[in-house]
This record gives structure tokens, C-alpha cells and sequence, in this order.
């Protein structure tokens, strides 16, 4: 069984996706577990990117992380929506593919008030609008995110990892964006990859990798994976 170092205890939550609620309530989760732990023990929360985007507090959602990182020990990592909310100023073209994404429900999250599909024109001035609503903090917060993190026999990732690349060697553009080639492979990694990105109903357990993305914008359900040991349990 894959595990941790002892001493250490992982909370790892997935695609929030501007679901300020569902984040308050797995948050309060969280510090109920910790509170009823029976002996001092080091507390890590992982959060697997994809902060922004489709649902309605993407400004808030970023807010809330900001001040539990002040507070708590936290590691946030980079999704693929984080890369077009941050490349969105400099290229307005974007976002006739972002707002497929839910680039528009961020946009009015800022305060902006895009059509339902910009032209042009209207990209430029939203883009233009945007760097000016999105704060320096928030800005600097996704600026420097990592794109994964190993500990233990656990590697995490957003989306995924290339089959028969070394982890050491994978590329941004599979941890953030990898489906099929990743979700396929039944195969051995070097590390038991715990990732999002793709929605599934429950939480998808398998013999190399778990998914944690029970799509928290469309269904409230926000999962949340913890790790002590060789032992993983939700809550």
C-alpha cells in the first residue's frame, strides 16, 4: 500500500471551480477531523488547481484560500483554468474558448458584465477591464503556482501524468490538461497519482491513481481525500 511519512496528515481537495460554498463547507470539515485528533500530528492541505471558473465566486473562492494559507499549512497547485485566467490579458482572443469554459462566470465574478459571446472589440475592453478588477495578490497567488507535488509514495497532479514518462520529466501540458492516455493506462507509475480534472459521480479509485473531481460547481459535492500512513479515508 501506497503511504506517507509518519508524523503527517494530508488533506487533498480537488476542482472548487468558483464554489465558494462547497470550499467553506469542506474547509469546516477539515478543521472538525483536525480538531478531533487524539495526538499532535503535522496537518497539510493540497489543493489540486482549478479554482475559477464555471461556478459563480471564482474572486471569492481565490479570497477564502488566500486567508486559510495565513492560518493553516496549505499547498496549492496549478490546473489548466488557472493558465487562461492568467493568460487572458495579454491575449483577449482567449477568451472565445475560455467562456466555453466558464471564463464568463469569472469575469462577472470580478465585476465585470460580458455578452453572453464578446466580439472583438468587446474582448479587448474586457481583458483591458480585467487587469485592473483581478488584485495584485491574486494575480502573484496563480503566477507561482506549482503544477505537482510528491510525498511519500503519492504524487499529485491536477490532471494527470504521461504513461512511461518519468514523473520528474512530465510536461505542463499533461499534468494540466491529460484525459485518455491517463485515464486508460492500467499500468504501474513510479508514485500512486491522486488527481481531478475529469468529473466522475464518486470519488474513482484504481489500482495506480484516485480521482477526486465529484464536479463541486454542478452538484455541491466538494470531496475531500485524507491520508495518514498506508490508511485514506473521505470526509
Amino acid at each position: 500500500m501506497p503511504q506517507i511519512p509518519a508524523g503527517l496528515r494530508i488533506y487533498v481537495v480537488p476542482d472548487i471551480h468558483g464554489s465558494y460554498e462547497a470550499l467553506r463547507d469542506v474547509l469546516t470539515r477539515i478543521d472538525s477531523d483536525h480538531r478531533a485528533q487524539r495526538k499532535p500530528i503535522r496537518n497539510v492541505q493540497i489543493f489540486l488547481g482549478d479554482y475559477v471558473d464555471r461556478g459563480p465566486a471564482s474572486r471569492e473562492v481565490l479570497d477564502l484560500l488566500i486567508a486559510r494559507a495565513r492560518s493553516h499549512e496549505t499547498l496549492m497547485l496549478k490546473g489548466n483554468h488557472e493558465t487562461l485566467f492568467l493568460d487572458f490579458p495579454g491575449r483577449p482572443e482567449i477568451l472565445a474558448n475560455w467562456r466555453q469554459f466558464g471564463g464568463l462566470q469569472t469575469l462577472i465574478s470580478y465585476g465585470l458584465k460580458p455578452s453572453i459571446n464578446p466580439t472583438p472589440a468587446e474582448q479587448r475592453e474586457l481583458a483591458r477591464e480585467f487587469t485592473h478588477a483581478v488584485p495584485a495578490e491574486h494575480r502573484a497567488l496563480l503566477a507561482g503556482l506549482p503544477s505537482s507535488f510528491s510525498c511519500g509514495d503519492y504524487f499529485f497532479v491536477h490532471a494527470g501524468v504521461r504513461p512511461g514518462i518519468p514523473l520528474k520529466e512530465q510536461k505542463d501540458e499533461d499534468l494540466l490538461w491529460i484525459r485518455q492516455d491517463f485515464l486508460l493506462y492500467e499500468g504501474k507509475y513510479e508514485k500512486f497519482i491522486v488527481h481531478g480534472h475529469t468529473p466522475v459521480k464518486e470519488p474513482e479509485i484504481r489500482s495506480n491513481r484516485i480521482n477526486l473531481d465529484t464536479a463541486a460547481y454542478a452538484t455541491g459535492k466538494l470531496t475531500c481525500l485524507v491520508i495518514e500512513g498506508e490508511h485514506v479515508a473521505f470526509i
